[in-house]
């Protein structure tokens, strides 16, 4: 058995993770701004080294795993928009690179980032506020999206979801994450029945726009469905699994990027990568 930390580890589908992991047998420390193992606020600097630093201590700096599925989702205000950035970014990239010592002593650790479908879904994402979260600049990341009026706290959402997706893919197959055993990964839901979907159905406005939505499967996914791919990405299964987003979305990512993927890499990155590859060895 295994020992994992969780954020978002009181509701939704950190929740159902949670509720997964133990009742296969693991050790699971929970992490949420209440009502967990550990009590932080992940919008904040200090919040998230103290999260950071009770889980090393809990874990007696040996994680076999971890779930990132702490996450605020679109909603107005100023001081909401910097909690959705820190949050949904910060939250996840400072927390991983602190524990990143505790899973290479695992030496086959697994480790699954929440990502969102937003990122393909949501259009014309200004790239600047993507490159900003990425350097860790959270105000110019919010100056980037300022003219976009009520359709701002998306972009947002939207652009930390991105930005913590591209972290996660760059850093997967860098020596000190893959060469060490560690497995990142990150799982891109659609619409779950979660806290933050209930949110934004709560809302009218919000309401018309999440209903309308294509699903193509019809309907809504839930906590628990999502849990069972985390079981699989923590898994020994997951071995050969790095860097890859897995779309659980019932199929909307499809529907609007059917064409779009795969892609073919150009000839010259392959030639570099090769190149690189060789002169490690």
């Amino acid at each position: 058995m295994g020992t994992y930390a969780i954020t978002g580890s009181a509701s939704g589908m950190g929740a159902a993770a949670v509720a997964r992991l133990r009742a296969d047998g693991h050790t699971v420390i929970t992490v949420d701004i209440k009502d967990a193992d550990v009590v932080a606020d992940l919008s904040t600097s200090d919040g998230r080294a103290a999260a950071a630093a009770q889980v090393l201590t809990a874990c007696d700096g040996r994680l076999d795993g971890a779930v990132l599925a702490a996450g605020l989702g679109p909603s107005q205000g100023a001081e909401r928009l910097r909690m959705i950035a820190t949050v949904n970014y910060l939250g996840v990239v400072e927390l991983l690179e602190r524990w990143r010592p505790a899973l290479a002593a695992a030496a086959n650790a697994k480790v699954v980032v929440i990502g969102s479908n937003s990122t393909t879904t949501t259009p014309a994402v200004p790239a600047r506020a993507v490159r900003a979260l990425l350097a860790g600049d959270v105000d110019k990341a919010l100056r980037a999206t300022r003219l976009y009026g009520p359709g701002r706290p998306a972009m947002v959402y939207a652009a930390s979801k991105i930005a913590v997706t591209r972290w996660a893919r760059r850093h997967a197959v860098r020596p000190e994450w893959a060469g060490a055993g560690i497995r990142l990964n990150v799982l891109a839901p659609g619409a779950v029945m979660t806290p933050l979907l209930q949110e934004q159905l709560d809302n009218k406005r919000q309401a018309r726009f999440v209903e309308r939505f294509p699903v193509p499967v019809g309907g809504y996914g839930q906590p628990e469905q999502l849990a069972e791919w985390m079981r699989f990405m923590l898994s020994d299964a997951a071995d050969f699994l790095c860097g890859s987003v897995i779309f659980v979305d019932g199929g909307t990512d499809s529907l609007f990027r059917r064409d779009d993927w795969p892609r073919p890499v150009p000839a010259r990155r392959i030639i570099g990568y090769v190149q690189r590859f060789r002169g490690r060895g």
